[in-house]
């Protein structure tokens, strides 16, 4: 039987260009690129996601431009940009 081939989608992490499996959200994707903080804490702690479900805002990075959205509720889309730390 043939292995399923799985459609790729190229995406700007930090403002390097990653290729992600089409179909997962933005959480999935920083994870399989090896991003594990997120963003920083008031106090400059590393944060990542929690809940995975868009509860805990712990997800929260910087995507085509628009600040704050939940990386866990999102799903990739080709060519998107996205930013941590920021």
């Amino acid at each position: 039987m043939p292995e399923a081939v799985i459609a790729e989608l190229p995406i700007r992490l930090n403002g390097e260009t990653v290729r992600v499996p089409a179909g997962i959200t933005v959480a999935a994707a920083l994870a399989l690129a090896g991003q594990q903080a997120l963003r920083l804490s008031v106090k400059g702690a590393p944060r990542g996601p929690l809940c995975g479900m868009g509860v805990c805002f712990e997800c929260r990075v910087t995507i085509d431009g628009r600040r704050h959205e939940r990386a866990c509720q999102r799903l990739v889309a080709d060519q998107m940009e996205i930013l941590t730390h920021d």
